[in-house]
Formats: structure tokens, C-alpha cells, sequence
């Protein structure tokens, strides 16, 4: 059974997640910004064997995050969660790990509201391949009520609920002003409002991983997308990481051809179980 670990395991936890760096950056950038402390983290890293050297993790928070997974790690994870029940609102990762992961833990679990089983991770760590939009720029503080509408537009339309739960979307609000205080969030604003976005959402010192990637409907087709990631690209280079990635769905065709435009490519699969 895997073990709860503490910040006496960092170490080794940040050690893992650099096996596999841009896959692994989501648990990486949190237990290096919070340590392993639950009251800090939002959530538990489990470790897989009890006892020993570590082979592979499970963050538990408000996703379900396996990290390194064996396949005994992966039915260990799956054991201790159907002691706990469900407490995430997600299950994403590798592909083949959460696939297995959602098959033993679905007779206890239910229906998800819905499962991609495939999300391609690009990544790039070279200049961009198309011009930067000049427009696009780190979001001012003071322009967080700009921000906000355009970040529940874009949360609402990519996972299918509102980011205004059972908190009244206070959670929410303040990772939003948390990503444009630290300047990790860029934006195209035009008459006080925004027609492009994205955010830096994860950090470490070898990749970042870009998320929240959206155009205002009624400018599409338009080529922001291609320019705006550019100069997201262009900027985290220089001043954040020096990899940057992100995942998408693989239906979202027009998404994956304007990246690839841009410069990334496929480095891995990732799968999502959304409740």
C-alpha cells in the first residue's frame, strides 16, 4: 500500500518528477513551490513501495496526478483511493497509467462526465517559428476584472462546467490573480478586453507548461492563436524555463496544427477522467 509522504521525502519526490521533466512538471512545480505538507499543498502525495526508495507517486488534490507509474504502483494508487473515495474532480497523466488507473477504480467510482483517452504533450526549447504577436504582454494587476471573464469563458467551454463551485468560484479567482501577479499570464487586450490568452500555469527550473490557451469566439480564424502563442513562447523562454509545454485534446485539430506552426511537437500522450 502506498505510503502519505512528508517533507522528509522531498527530495526524492522532486527527484522523480526530473526523470521525466515537461511530463511531470504539474507535480514537480507544486511540491517545490509547497513542499509536501498537505495544509500548503491542497492535497497528499502518495509513494509507491511503503517502504524504501520511491518508484513512483500519485498526487492527490483536486486531480488525481501518478507520477513515474509502474503498473504496481498504478494498482496500489487504485487501492488506497477506493479506501478514500473519490476526492478529485480529475484524473490526468500519462495515457496508459490513468486508463488503468480509471479501469480499477470505476466499479467504485461511477461514470465520469467524460474520459480523453488521448492529449497529445508538445513541447518545445527553440525560438519560435512564426512572428510573435507584438500585442500580446504580461497582464497588469489592475486588469484582473479584464482577465477574469475571458478565464471562465475559456475553463467553461474546454471542461464543460463553471469554475464557480461549491466556493463560489473563490478558488478560482485567486489562482487567476495568483498567475497575473506573478507574471505568468499573457494576454491580447483590445478595448478593454481580451481576445487572446494564456497562462504559465506550471514552473519548474527545466520546463514550464503553458494552459488556458483561448480566442474570444467571434475572433477566430484570425491567425492570434498562432501569433499569441509566439510571443507566450518567446517570453517563458526567455524569462521563465527553458522548455515550454502544454497538452491538447486530439480532436481539437486546429489547435494541434497551430502549435505545430509555432514550433512544438508531440513528446508524449496524456489521458484525462473529468467527474
Amino acid at each position: 500500500m502506498p505510503r502519505v509522504l512528508d517533507d522528509r521525502d522531498l527530495d526524492q519526490v522532486i527527484a522523480l518528477c526530473d526523470r521525466s521533466p515537461v511530463v511531470d512538471v504539474f507535480v514537480g512545480s507544486r511540491v517545490r513551490d509547497s513542499g509536501l505538507s498537505p495544509r500548503w499543498l491542497g492535497g497528499e502525495v502518495w509513494g509507491y513501495p511503503a517502504g524504501g526508495p520511491l518508484v513512483s507517486l500519485c498526487y492527490v488534490g483536486a486531480n488525481m496526478v501518478p507520477v513515474c507509474p509502474t503498473p504496481e504502483a498504478v494498482s496500489a494508487f487504485a487501492a488506497r483511493a477506493r479506501m478514500h473515495g473519490r476526492r478529485c474532480s480529475s484524473i490526468v497523466g500519462p495515457a496508459p497509467a490513468v486508463l488503468d488507473l480509471w479501469r480499477q477504480l470505476r466499479p467504485y467510482w461511477g461514470d465520469p462526465r467524460e474520459v480523453r483517452a488521448s492529449q497529445p504533450v508538445m513541447a518545445m526549447s527553440g525560438p519560435p517559428l512564426v512572428a510573435p504577436d507584438p500585442l500580446v504582454r504580461r497582464v497588469r494587476p489592475d486588469e484582473f476584472g479584464i482577465m477574469l471573464p475571458a478565464s471562465v469563458a475559456m475553463f467553461t467551454e474546454e471542461v464543460g462546467v463553471s469554475p464557480f463551485g461549491v466556493d463560489g468560484g473563490m478558488a478560482y479567482r485567486a489562482r487567476v490573480g495568483e498567475l497575473i501577479s506573478t507574471g505568468r499570464s499573457f494576454a491580447r487586450i483590445e478595448d478593454g478586453a481580451v481576445v487572446f490568452k494564456a497562462e504559465v500555469g506550471s514552473v519548474t527550473p527545466h520546463a514550464c507548461q503553458v494552459q488556458g490557451v483561448w480566442v474570444r469566439p467571434d475572433r477566430r480564424g484570425e491567425g492570434l492563436a498562432k501569433a499569441g502563442m509566439a510571443a507566450v513562447v518567446a517570453e517563458a523562454l526567455r524569462s521563465i524555463a527553458p522548455v515550454v509545454s502544454l497538452y491538447v485534446n486530439d480532436f481539437n485539430a486546429p489547435a494541434r496544427a497551430a502549435y505545430r506552426r509555432v514550433g512544438f511537437c508531440d513528446v508524449a500522450t496524456f489521458a484525462s477522467v473529468l467527474f
